[in-house]
């Protein structure tokens, strides 16, 4: 079995990911901050595509992902939005020295938060509460994932285009088993009174498409359109949404697991999404002064 190349450990990653999002301008989406990140520390994309464990992040992904935690517990990031991060005032003044400290702090200012919920639900009779803490994943998009792992290459190939064809495509077809020299299928996308080919790939991985697989799907298209779409139940390294977005390439636009997971929850495509409404009710005692 090959030997996974070393990670930065976590905390070694800190700092990197608070000068990501100075260098994005302050603020910046996740995908945004590991390719910042990846390019500040030189990740290599055999790094980037190093998985963590059975699940759809990678091992980079995974740590990233506590930096976040950890800089926000403390006060240093904030999550702006969907998806969206932004630094705060004291993240701007903090240096490389205080990122020694960050997981002290977070981690005591974690136990006083739980002493102080535990002592409300003791006064409250409520007898504890769940300490499950905060983890990553382990959400309804794993569940999705490992059916669409477990899809034939034909069956994934249509089910690609049926949610094309839900997203706005018309005459999607599918190339089928003579992978067309790389492309499984074609559409055409009209979003409104004008319309233009689209050459679409599916790949299902676990790990990390690499910037070759983009090169080569756009070798593929060579000569026949200048609008890709990769798709994929993997993610994608920093080095292949660079190379998706190369200057003066065509442009491949690039759907990871977590986007395909959406777009299917979206489209209500084999899952079935319920809203739930919360009653909240208030009592008005100047009701029964004047009644």
């Amino acid at each position: 079995m090959a030997k996974h190349p070393e990670i930065p450990r976590w905390k070694s990653l800190l700092w990197p990911t608070l000068e990501a999002v100075k260098a994005l301008g302050g603020s910046g989406s996740i995908q945004e901050i590991e390719r910042k990140v990846a390019q500040l520390i030189g990740a290599t994309e055999a790094q980037q595509a190093v998985p963590h464990g059975e699940g759809r992040y990678t091992e980079i992904n995974y740590r990233l992902a506590w930096c976040r935690t950890y800089l926000k517990g403390v006060g240093l990031l904030t999550s702006a939005g969907r998806g969206v991060w932004a630094i705060t005032e004291q993240g701007r003044h903090a240096t490389p020295a205080d990122m020694e400290k960050v997981e002290g702090y977070y981690r005591n200012l974690r136990k006083a938060r739980r002493q102080a919920e535990l002592a409300d639900a003791e006064q409250a009779g409520d007898g504890g509460i769940d300490g499950a803490g905060e983890e990553i994943g382990g959400d309804w998009r794993d569940e999705l994932l490992k059916r669409l792992l477990a899809l034939t290459p034909e069956r994934f190939e249509h089910l690609a285009k049926r949610l094309l064809r839900e997203a706005g495509f018309v005459q999607v077809e599918v190339t089928g088993r003579s992978r067309d020299e790389g492309i499984d299928g074609t559409g055409i996308y009209r979003p409104s009174l004008v319309s233009f080919p689209v050459f679409f790939q599916c790949k299902r991985y676990r790990g990390s498409v690499g910037s070759a697989k983009v090169r080569d799907f756009r070798g593929a298209m060579s000569g026949r359109g200048d609008q890709g779409l990769l798709i994929t139940t993997g993610t994608f390294t920093a080095d292949a949404k660079a190379e998706a977005s190369r200057p003066g390439a065509p442009l491949v636009d690039l759907i990871d697991g977590d986007g395909l997971c959406d777009l299917m929850k979206d489209y209500q495509l084999g899952l079935k999404v319920t809203t739930r409404t919360v009653e909240d009710v208030e009592l008005l005692p100047e009701f029964f002064d004047h009644i």
